[in-house]
């Protein structure tokens, strides 16, 4: 038996902060980073590259507990010494907004390469101020743009690149599930998301995300009208307490695209989903409609839609439904999450183009902000 030639590997030391939360812990350290191992690393150009994380944050016992399930040796509540040493040389963030900025500065002022989650920042102000500095200090960044690597919105991608659905019309997104207010432990997201003082809010949490969906499907938004609504004003926080909820937890807007293109959202906390999937996204064309979930992409050609004819008195002749085309996976789904962080791996070791920027990130941030303005001014608002 022939010895197998030994394939060289590339450490690549990764401070990853904040993930004892929720999205840290579950998306980028189990789904990504543990998992990126799990199965020898990552291949590119035929070398081995194996991410080799500390855990950052303030919970000692928590860090050593997730360190210990993922098999890391690594963990420290103590970010300065680990920005200082040089066997990491790429920061993580997935705190909360507030507490990002300041951190990401320091690596960036530490010659980290960067990749945070989104949004970059609670201002695109300050989201333009870490794009400015990591780029006078040339650094490597990059912001998580997970929605564009689900399974269904790659499908929904490729058929708009097909141009199977001739011009585009218009853009529906529905987001959102209800988010128990009530009682301690049923909650499924964080009491500071609905404080504004905290960073908190729906409108800049999610714009951020349909921003570049929009931006990758159709284009540019060029305006928006936005009207918010916090309809639970108390909640409960992680130690049972009471609190005024301060932050949006719904948002109703309506953005105006190139070429008269008309894209309506829905974005809340608390509706109870009567459709397919948490986030359904729906383009109609001069020639056809995409219906894209988390996982599934529909269309329906022109020539097969049925003739609808309105009358209330009679029961329609078919069903809606019917005559949709189920776009097949052309390969085995791979959680987005993980998707992105492969590609910033290869962007890091052999320079392969990866635009999800801070800067591109703080153009999702400045049209939350624009959102925002809107519905406090209740007038449509361009975006530069």
């Amino acid at each position: 038996m022939k010895n197998l030639p030994m394939r060289e590997t590339r450490r690549i030391g990764i401070v990853m902060n904040g993930v004892t939360g929720r999205m840290g812990r579950n998306q980028h350290l189990a789904r990504s980073i543990a998992a990126i191992r799990a199965d020898g690393g990552l291949d590119v150009d035929g070398v081995v590259v194996m991410p080799d994380p500390i855990l950052v944050g303030r919970d000692e016992d928590r860090l050593r507990r997730l360190a210990e399930q993922f098999g890391i040796e690594r963990y420290s509540t103590d970010l300065d010494e680990c920005l200082a040493s040089d066997d990491d040389t790429v920061y993580f963030d997935a705190q909360t907004t507030a507490r990002r900025e300041d951190s990401l500065a320091a690596a960036i002022e530490a010659g980290k390469d960067v990749y945070c989650e989104k949004p970059v920042a609670t201002t695109s102000r300050r989201a333009l101020e870490l794009a400015a500095l990591a780029e006078g200090a040339g650094v490597r960044n990059g912001a998580v743009q997970d929605k564009l690597f689900l399974p269904g919105l790659l499908k929904l991608a490729d058929v708009m690149d097909s141009g199977l659905l001739g011009r585009p019309l218009s853009v529906r997104i529905e987001f959102g599930y209800w988010v128990f207010p009530e009682a301690l432990g049923a909650t499924q997201r964080p009491s500071w998301n609905y404080r504004s003082e905290d960073g908190g809010g729906i409108v800049l949490d999610m714009f951020c995300h349909f921003h570049y969906v929009l931006d990758r499907l159709i284009g540019p938004v060029r305006s928006v009208s936005c009207a918010t609504a916090t309809h639970v004003s108390k909640r409960i926080d992680e130690s049972g307490r009471a609190f005024a909820a301060t932050a949006d937890d719904a948002a109703y807007a309506v953005f105006a695209l190139d070429d008269g293109v008309v894209a309506q959202v829905n974005a809340s906390w608390c509706v109870r989903p009567y459709r397919d999937d948490l986030f359904v996204i729906q383009v109609d064309g001069v020639d056809g409609t995409a219906v894209a979930d988390l996982r599934r992409c529909r269309v329906q050609p022109g020539s097969t839609t049925p003739r609808f004819v309105w009358n209330p008195d009679l029961p329609q002749d078919g069903d809606p439904r019917d005559r949709w085309l189920e776009i097949p996976d052309r390969e085995p789904p791979v959680n987005a999450f993980r998707r992105q962080w492969e590609l910033f791996l290869r962007h890091l070791v052999n320079g392969e183009p990866f635009p999800w920027s801070l800067r591109r990130s703080a153009q999702g941030v400045e049209l939350a902000e624009l959102a925002l303005q809107s519905s406090a001014e209740r007038r449509w608002v361009d975006v530069p």
